[in-house]
């Protein structure tokens, strides 16, 4: 569960996942992993007083705010289970939808994600959602799931097969929709956020949308590629009418300022795109290439870190 100023929402969610653990509890050990973004309000305080009185939870506090996708990427990579659920902390996301994903799991279902229906949100936010998982899949190499958002049970399997990337700005839902294996989506309704505020600017989730883009697609750039091409052809079929009506026509052609000017503006115009567009896959291949550390944990507590701890001590 990746946590950021959700101070009002860790006791309510822990005792919303109680029934469901309650349910689960004959067949299965669960933990519960925070991973904690650098709250600034009590947040990590909360979590700790639950760990106090409940050794299945455990918590990763992270050194600053390393982002919302690498912040469940380290939560995948540090758990420790046959198969893991990552859920957020504002409740919209059905904590009892999970015994349906693990149904699902038992099964033989690698992959479960929940496929979000109606949400509690405006029109304009809900149909640019809407818009821009349809523009990501039609634009990405890999199917991948409309309407999905980061609710989900992935497999060990799936898991051990995460670790082997080394993405500095991951796009989880593309990830792991491209890594195939049997994969299913259950809908669900979103409920409204009852306590908190949103973390997610108009700001971060345009970033959000461009790593799904730029992660999972060179359509971009080829884009840019067919466009250049396309008025290179049409430049050069211009030169050839242009001498040609000189040449065989007499054609007086008159002073053409306006056009001239619109061509050479369009022009620096496209030119910037294609740059601006060059530039964000190389700003991601340099960023990438510095291999910095996915997350720096400052603190850790559960039943992990104490036993290191009393490793330490005794060695």
């Amino acid at each position: 569960m990746p946590v950021f100023n959700e101070e009002q929402n860790i006791e309510p969610l822990y005792q919303a996942l109680l029934p469901v653990f309650a349910q689960l509890l004959k067949d299965y050990d669960f933990e519960i992993l925070f991973t904690d973004n650098h709250s600034t309000d009590r947040s990590f305080e909360k979590i700790e007083q639950l760990a106090a009185s409940d050794r299945r939870i455990r918590a990763l506090r992270f050194s600053r705010n390393f982002g919302f996708q690498r912040s469940i990427l380290t939560g995948y990579l540090n758990a420790r289970g046959d198969a893991v659920v990552q859920i957020d902390c504002d409740l919209q996301d059905p904590p009892a939808l999970i015994v349906d994903f693990v149904r699902q799991w038992e099964q033989g279902h690698r992959v479960v994600y929940g496929i979000r229906g109606s949400r509690k949100e405006g029109w304009a936010m809900n149909a640019t959602r809407k818009a821009f998982y349809r523009l990501i899949d039609s634009l990405s190499e890999d199917e991948l799931p409309l309407d999905a958002g980061d609710f989900r049970l992935l497999d060990r399997r799936v898991l051990d097969e995460l670790r082997k990337f080394e993405d500095y700005q991951p796009y989880l839902r593309g990830t792991v929709a491209s890594l195939g294996f049997n994969q299913i989506g259950i809908p669900y309704d979103r409920a409204p956020r009852t306590r908190g505020e949103s973390k997610f600017s108009f700001r971060e989730l345009i970033g959000l949308a461009l790593d799904g883009i730029l992660n999972h697609s060179v359509v971009p750039l080829r884009i840019a590629t067919y466009l250049g091409l396309g008025i290179s052809v049409l430049t050069l079929l211009a030169i050839i009418a242009y001498a040609a009506g000189r040449l065989f026509f007499g054609a007086d052609w008159p002073p053409g300022f306006a056009s001239l000017i619109i061509l050479v503006l369009g022009s620096l115009g496209l030119n910037a795109l294609f740059l601006g567009i060059i530039g964000e896959y190389l700003g991601r291949i340099y960023k990438q290439v510095k291999r910095r550390p996915l997350t720096i944990i400052e603190q850790e507590i559960g039943a992990a870190a104490a036993a290191r701890k009393d490793a330490a001590n005794s060695g």
